[in-house]
């Protein structure tokens, strides 16, 4: 644990963000490639239809495995401050509650997938002709759930550790894996949605297999002692308050693909789900460095906040905002001048290539300001601070997006979901920008 700390603690911290952030926007970029090469795929081989399906189906196995990641992000906190402050032993309990929360609970969610999986496709907006497509894929990919629940755990504490390069690896093995079986299982065995799903199944658990082999191997330094798997109530209690924040995040995310679907079939039909399906695509690959900087920020920050240097969160903070917002204004740049040729990429369907373009640059509008948002909320996770890391990260998704998706669109039809997602990023930064100076006035003044 010594070279971590003398990393975290004492290394420049521009340095230190790109150490930490290039391996994980790697990663989140590989990951987006997957998904994007399979809406590729499924859109190509299968049909239009597919994409929509796909669009329903993934946010539910995405609620699911948020609970391991929700475990995993609040987890590393605790171990990224218990390494500042030099409390090893702390650092080794909180991993093996992880461990035993995140796999009592992915499978209960589980066990509810199975037997309600269709009540749960409808409500999450797989109707029509989407719903069979979707229950084929749906029914498959359930049982690879835990396995990315536990991946999704595992990440944040192996970037905790100061491992981010291995954290990338863990991302991107199931890109790999899912592309290549989905190549054999749609295009050379036919086996269409089903094929699909058994390719994402198998992907999950490559990468929860990874990460098993990672912590049981000399390679990490926290280590699986079942002792520690006996539930500690002070740390499950802060790993809870912590890790809810990113449970209820993809919670609103989860309700505002609800009301996103409902919305676009209402006004839009099977096609406007499709055009959201392309975007949401695109919003993942596209938006991989800024998230990255986001995950490389959590462990610079946690560890100094441990450690009581203020000037170095201070220097965290605002490096990592420059860095995100340079990086989201090449991405909007980008955006605007290849929008066409980008959704060329996915279809060849001529009205979903007319129609994508123009809802694709309003979604991205504001691209530049996101980043203050991801830093804003990640600072009070890394510090333990449940509460206003839990407003800050529900005010896109959750206090602004759901209701303007679902009003806008009364008034101004499929174009006001779209626009509802630019106001949306304008009223949360001016929300997050006012907290986190308040916050650095008054606990970050040395």
């Amino acid at each position: 644990m010594v070279e971590l700390a003398n990393n975290l603690g004492t290394e420049k911290i521009s340095k230190l963000l790109i150490k930490q952030a290039v391996p994980a926007t790697i990663g989140i970029l590989v990951m987006s490639i997957n998904m994007i090469v399979d809406t590729i795929f499924v859109g190509q081989w299968i049909g239009v239809l597919a994409i929509a399906a796909i669009t329903v189906v993934l946010p539910i196995a995405f609620l699911i495995s948020s609970i391991g990641m929700g475990i995993g992000i609040g987890g590393s906190s605790i171990i990224s401050r218990a390494l500042g402050a030099g409390k090893s032993d702390k650092a080794f309990l909180t991993f093996g509650n992880q461990i035993s929360l995140t796999l009592l609970l992915a499978i209960i969610f589980v066990i509810v997938g199975v037997f309600f999986s269709v009540p749960i496709l409808t409500l999450f907006g797989a109707k029509g002709e989407i719903l069979p497509i979707a229950a084929t894929y749906f029914d498959v990919i359930i049982y690879g759930v835990p396995f990315l629940a536990f991946a999704m755990m595992g990440n944040p504490v192996i970037r905790a550790e100061g491992k981010p390069k291995f954290a990338m690896v863990a991302m991107i093995i199931p890109a790999f894996v899912n592309i290549i079986l989905d190549i054999i299982f749609i295009k050379f065995f036919d086996w269409g949605m089903w094929g699909a799903g058994l390719a994402t199944s198998i992907s999950y658990a490559s990468c929860g297999l990874f990460i098993l082999y990672f912590f049981l191997s000399k390679k990490s330094e926290l280590k699986i002692i079942p002792k520690n798997f006996l539930i500690d109530t002070k740390i499950v209690k802060e790993i809870v308050a912590l890790g809810g924040v990113t449970v209820v995040r993809q919670g609103a995310i989860s309700v505002l693909m609800i009301v996103l679907n409902y919305s676009l079939f209402k006004y839009g039909g099977e096609i406007a789900i499709s055009v959201y399906g392309i975007i949401n695509r695109v919003m993942m690959f596209a938006l991989s460095p800024v998230l990255g900087v986001s995950q490389g920020f959590l462990p610079v920050a946690g560890f100094n906040i441990g450690a009581q240097k203020k000037e170095r969160v201070k220097e965290t903070i605002k490096t990592a905002i420059v860095f995100g917002t340079v990086l989201g204004t090449i991405i909007f740049v980008g955006i605007l001048i290849f929008k066409e040729e980008i959704i060329r990429i996915f279809t060849t369907d001529d009205t979903l290539i007319a129609d994508t373009p123009h809802a694709l640059l309003i979604v991205f509008l504001v691209t530049p300001i996101v980043t203050m948002q991801l830093i804003g909320s990640a600072y009070f996770q890394a510090a333990g601070k449940a509460i206003p890391a839990l407003i800050l990260t529900l005010l896109k998704q959750g206090i602004f997006l759901i209701p303007l998706a679902y009003f806008l669109p009364k008034y101004f039809g499929v174009e006001g979901v779209w626009w509802s997602f630019p106001i949306s990023d304008v009223l949360s930064t001016i929300i997050t920008i006012i907290v986190v100076k308040r916050e650095m006035n008054k606990n970050l003044t040395v």
